[in-house]
């Protein structure tokens, strides 16, 4: 087990909060706590990150390791094998909170040490972009899915998705494809206007082949639609903005 051990087995790492449960089923109350607990960090360090009192967290802790007997092993190896890398107690803090919720921390959380932790990761994006990350809390990163995509970034595709999955649903229900002009409901307009753009923007070469993919396997003739299904019908509605 080398020094860097954590972060060269990322499925390792992720899988050590035991999927936020503790043995015998027994929910976790605090999943990422355990976990940075696992990893090496002491009790006193996690209620820092955590920004919350150090009895909270020796408490959790101390049912924690009643139910596994093996944490206060792993928690000792592990914490002899911590690299003096800095920031690598912001690393596990936010691995643990990705594993434990599922997301990225906001910088509009209410939390304080949520907020605190999203303008480490912003930072650490920035280092990445400027390649100046350290390499030890780079190779921690890389486990992560799209970290170094900003939130910005992050909505607008959710958005995208969002859209293509209303467009497959409404050609799924047998409806034709919708227009952006003279359309019948709101809903229509609306997925006309985008699946319109998606057009223009192939046609230019600005969608992504991972869009233009995407199109291809749920929308199967999305670039035609009604002109390809009848070549004597009029014109692709007008782009939106």
């Amino acid at each position: 087990m080398g020094l860097h051990e954590p972060l060269h087995e990322p499925k390792r790492l992720i899988n050590a909060a035991r999927t936020g449960a503790a043995p015998g089923n027994a929910v976790d109350a605090h999943p990422e706590w355990t976990l940075m607990y696992r990893k090496g960090l002491s009790r006193k360090e996690i209620a820092q990150l955590a920004k919350v009192g150090f009895s909270a967290v020796a408490y959790h802790l101390a049912g924690t390791k009643a139910l596994d007997p093996g944490l206060r092993a792993e928690h000792r190896a592990a914490a002899a094998m911590i690299p003096a890398t800095p920031g690598i107690k912001r690393l596990y803090q936010l691995l643990a909170m990705v594993e434990s919720r599922g997301r990225y921390p906001s910088r509009d959380a209410e939390d304080p040490a949520e907020r605190e932790l999203a303008q480490w990761l912003r930072r650490r994006r920035r280092d990445a972009e400027a390649g100046l990350l350290n390499r030890v809390i780079g190779e921690g990163l890389a486990v992560l899915p799209d970290w170094q995509r900003k939130p910005g970034e992050a909505r607008r595709e959710q958005k995208w998705q969002c859209r293509l999955q209303q467009l497959t649903a409404y050609r799924a229900a047998g409806r034709p494809w919708p227009r952006a002009n003279s359309a019948a409901t709101e809903l229509e307009r609306e997925l006309g206007r985008w699946l319109s753009t998606q057009r223009h923007k192939f046609r230019q070469g600005e969608l992504s082949p991972a869009r233009s993919e995407a199109l291809d396997a749920a929308l199967p003739g999305w670039l035609t639609g009604r002109k390809g299904a009848n070549p004597k019908a009029g014109r692709l509605p007008a782009l939106s903005e």
